[in-house]
């Protein structure tokens, strides 16, 4: 039997059908059998007790009390409890909602290196935009993007200093930079595994399509690079749905 790859996705209830099309485009490419999908939901981690940072609405925005910025996504902070909600060791993967898989996830375990803690597209990215998807702020920080698709070494040794403490105390621009990390104990994938609308070079080939600034369940992203794929899968899992 194959090794279950553990899953998570970021979920919003803003965009909720999002993180379904994201789910549905890997199911549809590897072995559901091999998998363990779960959508990581704010309102749960806060009903286990696991989640205990202050947020507030400031002008109609989610906000982070102890970062003092806000929130673009329910997942901005979140993502980094992997390590605690995974039920199993080996490696898992963590993808923010607005993404889509064309190739088999599993493939990306062919270049788990198992020195590393964590694997992720180490992009060079300073958004020029100054407001992305949702009319959000488009943030400027260390790492911007790094930590929206990484592969988790659970068993690392260094993954365990990202206590639940740390998790709940530290500022989300520190966490999104891997403080927890030494450099070289964080692994670079290639930019086809994260690559990014608007940002990643258009020469290369996407498996994996990051529509980081928006994508075409928005009207005004509908010409978007790679719009007709996400609006297909979209289509495909309504046909899947609406015959059950």
């Amino acid at each position: 039997m194959r090794e279950t790859l553990s899953l998570f996705i970021g979920w919003d209830p803003r965009e909720a059908e999002v993180a379904d099309v994201c789910r549905h485009s890997i199911l549809r490419r590897s072995d559901p059998a091999a998998l363990e999908i779960h959508y990581i939901k704010l309102t749960e981690l806060r009903e286990r007790g696991l989640y205990t940072r202050p947020t507030e609405i400031r002008d109609g925005r989610l906000w982070d009390v102890i970062s003092e910025a806000p929130m673009s996504t329910e997942f901005a902070i979140s993502r980094f409890f992997v390590p605690v909600l995974a039920a199993r060791g080996g490696w898992a993967v963590f993808c923010d909602c607005d993404f889509l898989w064309r190739v088999d996830i599993r493939d990306l375990l062919a270049l788990a290196d198992a020195s590393k803690a964590l694997m992720c597209v180490q992009h060079d990215h300073v958004p020029k935009e100054t407001v992305k998807m949702d009319s959000q702020a488009q943030l400027r920080y260390a790492r911007k993007n790094w930590s929206s698709m990484m592969l988790w070494n659970l068993e690392h040794p260094a993954n365990a200093r990202l206590t639940l403490d740390m998790l709940n105390t530290v500022p989300g621009r520190d966490l999104h930079r891997f403080c927890w990390l030494e450099d070289e104990e964080i692994g670079a994938l290639p930019a086809t595994w994260n690559w990014l609308e608007g940002t990643t070079d258009a020469s290369i080939e996407p498996k994996v399509i990051h529509y980081t600034r928006g994508g075409p369940w928005f009207p005004e992203w509908r010409d978007v690079a790679y719009a007709e794929p996400w609006l297909e899968e979209q289509s495909h899992f309504h046909s899947k749905h609406a015959s059950k």
